[in-house]
């Protein structure tokens, strides 16, 4: 079959369309900066992995999937076994991460019915050929409603559009992206938004950068009100801060380097840190419980990640140094250890998950 025609000019030409669309009305939000940016990136291509831009945790070590696998079965033990249940995973990758999550589910007997969140053509392609059985939607709404949900989203929320308002002479501003020749730079916008800042954080100096996720806090609303109305839980993993913050987090990877956020506009992934104090708030106003936010390190060993790594040492002696790797680069504080979070959220009536103690 043809490629989907438009695709791949589409993402060389978005740097050429912001500049037309600049020229036109003016400067644009970076929330659409980064939304419509990102957008065009995952469309096309397969950025997992060596030879693409980025590789996330699943990707590191089976071990990762295998234990969030038994911590959602763990969980579902203790809720009496629902015989209907769903795996739902948002923003699934390759789909390595279900497939370690679902075999070492059925290991305890748990089987569930597999449906994956996922926009991308491109992704959803190599996903169909790790989880045959899975069924696929293009944002949660598809999500059947008729069962407990046993929900993940593994470097999901930082890849959504962040909003940025600046402290400017004036007052608090929207940042924007605008031009200067050919070269996209911040700028503040001209209308006033000093009442979408709390009061507490309005007097801070000049130049203070304060960044929110709609986008994201939409997400964990819909996660929130499904967990209530239809029982589960849902782990929420990302890199991020568990305290409210200031400043820029917005950042731009490209071939597992770090760029320009401006160099490659649709043709490198545009992230911004998580902001979890805000999204745990948001879980609680609609009928969510938060049951804690960890660094990932300690809750993988909280898990038994050090006795599966022994054990897979054991088991392939050829393989032991890459396991200390992975289990290196997953745990280390100097690695992923503290700078990403784990969040977990609950419906009210199920138990509590491990490892949030």
């Amino acid at each position: 079959m043809p490629d989907e025609p438009g695709v791949e000019e589409g993402v060389r030409d978005t740097a050429a369309r912001f500049r037309r669309l600049i020229r036109t009305h003016g400067p644009i939000p970076v929330s659409q900066f980064m939304g419509e940016s990102n957008a065009r990136y995952y469309a096309a291509r397969d950025p997992l992995g060596e030879a693409g831009d980025f590789t996330t945790a699943p990707e590191i070590s089976q071990m990762f999937g295998e234990l969030i696998g038994l911590w959602l079965a763990d969980l579902w033990m203790r809720a009496g076994k629902p015989e209907h249940v769903l795996y739902v995973e948002l923003g699934p990758g390759r789909g390595t991460l279900a497939k370690d999550a679902l075999r070492a589910m059925r290991q305890v007997g748990l089987a569930p019915e597999v449906h994956l969140v996922e926009g991308s053509p491109a992704l959803r392609a190599v996903q169909a050929q790790a989880v045959p059985e899975a069924h696929f939607h293009d944002d949660p709404a598809g999500v059947p409603e008729d069962a407990p949900l046993l929900l993940v989203a593994n470097e999901f929320l930082d890849a959504l559009p962040v909003r940025q308002l600046v402290r400017s002479g004036p007052g608090w501003r929207e940042r924007m992206v605008g031009l200067d020749g050919e070269a996209f730079v911040f700028v503040a916008g001209d209308r006033p938004m000093d009442s979408a800042v709390p009061p507490e954080r309005r007097d801070t100096p000049e130049g203070t950068i304060i960044e929110t996720s709609p986008a994201a806090a939409a997400s964990v609303q819909e996660i929130a009100r499904r967990l209530a109305a239809q029982g589960g839980a849902a782990l929420l993993i990302d890199y991020g801060y568990d305290a409210p913050r200031t400043g820029s987090t917005l950042q731009a990877v490209k071939r597992h380097e770090k760029v320009g956020v401006f160099a490659h506009p649709g043709e490198a992934d545009l992230t911004a840190h998580v902001d979890f104090a805000a999204l745990r708030d948001v879980a609680h106003a609609h009928g969510a419980r938060w049951d804690g936010t960890t660094d990932q390190g300690r809750w993988l060993r909280a898990l038994g990640i050090d006795a599966r790594a022994a054990v897979l040492a054991k088991s392939a002696p050829n393989r032991d140094e890459e396991i200390r790797a992975a289990h290196r680069r997953l745990t280390d504080p100097e690695e992923m250890g503290a700078l990403f979070k784990v969040m977990a959220l609950a419906s009210p009536d199920w138990p509590q998950g491990a490892g949030f103690g």
